[in-house]
């Protein structure tokens, strides 16, 4: 059974929310699938709509690991899915971890990165450490791409002509640096003109990034490559693409946007679509090979 067909049966699948779309999207393709929602707001990032979607709803803040495991087992919610952005730069301003404080369970989990400093803060080691927390009580963490299988983006142009030679050579330019930045677990996204890079994403995120290269590059008609991580853990922090991305670019004059086939999040498919074409924004989809984008594959879809 393939997973667009794949039916839930009334299974609760239990989703951890943070900000943006995208576990709205997530919620609503499993309730295509006859599953219910137990869905937990991180405090401060969830959208107020996943509440009149979900079953069973609840917000928690980001270090209460046990009321999240206690919240899922209680809805019986053995498959859960982290969908969403949390913003560390939230995290950082003034009085946030007083709406954050850690429970038991988020303390001892969390003790090695910001107590101890045994271990590193980048995000694959934090979310890492939670997914094994939440393994630990009895809850296993999916790919939300097992629930919405439909979100993947496939290959090719999805809208707009395709890239011309220039923009080509900066989608191969950009490819390259953002799969190592990737590798080193910075960020995903980077933004290039004529294979020069303008921004690259760190703890800002995507959004900002792409509004840093509108700014150093008044002329616009850059190219912005979005891609997953080599060492991509699919369960979580997978690259995700949106209107607002999509917002970004055209305000800060940007023309391409490439992203990686198979390993990206499209929410709202046809929303995005029609405000790209909107804005005269190309989207390119490519797989990866070996860490490099294909200009064999890209020179041969326009020949």
């Amino acid at each position: 059974m393939t997973g667009h067909q794949q039916t839930l049966a009334g299974e609760t699948i239990g989703i951890l929310a943070g900000w943006g779309r995208f576990p709205i999207a997530v919620a609503e393709a499993v309730k295509r699938r006859g599953g219910r929602v137990a869905i937990l707001s991180i405090r401060d990032h969830a959208d107020s709509q996943l509440e009149s979607i979900a079953d069973a709803h609840g917000s928690v803040g980001v270090a209460e690991l046990g009321r999240v495991i206690a919240f899922f087992k209680m809805h019986k919610a053995i498959r859960i899915t982290m969908a969403g952005k949390v913003h560390k730069t939230r995290l950082f301003e003034k009085g946030a971890w007083l709406r954050h404080l850690p429970d038991w369970t988020g303390l001892r989990t969390f003790w090695p990165h910001f107590v101890s400093r045994s271990r590193d803060n980048r995000d694959d080691s934090l979310l890492g450490a939670i997914a094994s927390t939440f393994s630990a009580g009895g809850i296993a963490v999916c790919p939300a791409t097992d629930f919405a299988p439909e979100l993947l983006a496939e290959e090719g142009v999805l809208v707009g002509d395709w890239p011309n030679k220039a923009q080509r050579l900066d989608a191969t330019f950009g490819w390259r640096l953002a799969k190592e930045l990737g590798r080193l677990d910075i960020g995903q996204t980077v933004v290039v003109k004529n294979r020069a890079p303008l921004a690259i994403e760190a703890i800002e995120g995507t959004d900002e990034c792409i509004r840093r290269a509108g700014r150093l590059c008044a002329s616009g008609e850059f190219t912005v490559v979005k891609v997953a991580k080599p060492q991509q853990d699919l369960r979580f922090d997978m690259p995700t693409v949106g209107v607002g991305t999509l917002e970004s670019i055209r305000a800060a004059g940007g023309s391409l946007l490439v992203i990686e086939a198979g390993r990206t999040i499209f929410v709202d498919r046809d929303r995005v679509t029609n405000f790209a074409r909107r804005s005269g924004i190309t989207i390119a989809s490519f797989f990866d090979n070996q860490g490099e984008l294909s200009i064999q594959s890209l020179c041969a879809s326009v020949a």
